[in-house]
């Protein structure tokens, strides 16, 4: 509690503070059409690059404004509720929209009911069977019973929020510009044309003459232990790891070949992905012993640095590799086809001083990441301390 709010929080039912919305376009091209996700609603003229202005015969789709509350009663399980920062738009009917009373913060009242804590609290409301069709109505929500303290003090909480939210933004974007920056120096250093050290010497040639491709080995998500070898899964190169992997994550008890056992320097590449950009990514792992499985390409070379060649892959023949990826629902890409990739590397020497900046570059930026994880870890603890 903040000092001088020692009051008890009262007892009060969703109905006397939200009211639901039912307002809908009347007129062509007045609103904008959006769209709503946990991280919130957009507008889908600028995330997809075309006009979607109301027409005429979309007269029955809902209206928000700033500052409602919205949720989607079908996915409220994946956390599909938020409050209206966007501002006007229209959206699908199928989205419910309250507007907040006067009398209560409307920021508390979206941190308030956002939180996981609650949504678990509304499912219980839910409607159907099958989790799938898991629905919570307007009625069930407003029938809900949640604790409220005074409204001085509902804004002293969510000034407090709204303070961590923007410091933990401003890190995001730190972060994001670190990596920004990353990427073009990356494209700067090791292109021969632009690279500023003097006396660098370039070759040029296909990868499959660099270096030789072994498969993973065949283990999943099924085989993760709380103990035992360290391994990589092929999904993880999207989500966990970066262009080099000094530490792993997961452990497992099965047992499996030498040869899928890493070599330091050893490149990993995914075989499959979503999209073909995707796809088009690499990790060098700077660790022996580790279990390399899951739809992995592992490309070994005694000539190029395997950080070298991770950043070549991410950055510099990125576009490349999504040129020959294959597939639509599901992207492959064998390693007969990535050995046909033509790239250019610089001599030794000149890769030991690319790789001592760009190591710097990547301690740098794990040090705000990890910044930026202490910031939202203390958020989300806060946020089970300060409602009730």
């Amino acid at each position: 509690r903040f000092p001088g709010f020692d009051e008890p929080w009262k007892p009060v039912i969703l109905s006397s503070i939200l009211h639901e919305r039912n307002e809908y376009a009347e007129k062509d091209g007045t609103y904008e059409h959006a769209t709503l996700s946990k991280e919130g609603i957009y507008g889908k003229t600028a995330r997809y690059d075309r006009d979607f202005l109301v027409s005429i015969e979309n007269k029955k789709y809902k209206v928000t404004h700033y500052n409602d509350l919205c949720y989607n009663p079908a996915n409220l399980k994946f956390g599909v509720i938020c409050l209206n920062k966007y501002g006007d738009a229209i959206f699908s009917p199928i989205y419910v929209t309250f507007e907040v009373d006067e009398g209560a913060d409307v920021d508390f009242i979206g941190a308030n009911v956002t939180r996981w804590d609650f949504i678990n609290h509304a499912l219980r409301f839910q409607q159907g069977t099958v989790y799938e069709r898991m629905a919570v109505s307007p009625e069930d929500f407003l029938s809900i019973q949640c604790y409220l303290p005074s409204k001085n003090e509902q804004v002293h909480i969510s000034s407090l929020i709204r303070v961590l939210d923007n410091r933990i933004e401003k890190q995001q974007s730190y972060v994001d510009a670190l990596k920004k920056y990353k990427r073009g120096a990356v494209r700067y250093l090791l292109s021969p044309k632009s690279c500023p050290l003097k006396n660098a010497r370039w070759t040029t040639a296909k990868l499959g003459e660099l270096g030789s491709f072994v498969k993973g080995a065949p283990l999943s998500k099924a085989d993760i232990s709380e103990d035992g070898t360290p391994f990589i899964l092929y999904g993880e190169l999207y989500t966990t790891y970066n262009e080099v992997v000094t530490s792993v994550k997961r452990r497992t008890q099965a047992q499996v070949d030498e040869l899928f056992l890493s070599r330091v320097g050893d490149v990993v590449i995914p075989t499959s992905g979503e999209t073909s950009e995707e796809i088009s990514t690499a990790s060098c792992v700077m660790l022996p012993g580790v279990i390399l499985a899951g739809d992995l390409n592992i490309f070994r070379s005694d000539k190029v640095d395997g950080r070298i060649m991770s950043y070549l892959l991410n950055h510099v023949v990125n576009a490349k590799i999504a040129r020959i990826a294959q597939g639509k629902s599901v992207v492959h890409i064998q390693a007969s086809e990535l050995g046909k990739l033509t790239l250019s590397y610089p001599d030794e020497n000149t890769q030991k001083k690319l790789i001592d900046f760009l190591s710097k570059f990547d301690d740098k930026i794990v040090i705000e990441e990890n910044a930026l994880t202490f910031l939202t870890g203390l958020k989300e603890g806060l946020m089970q301390q300060l409602f009730i």
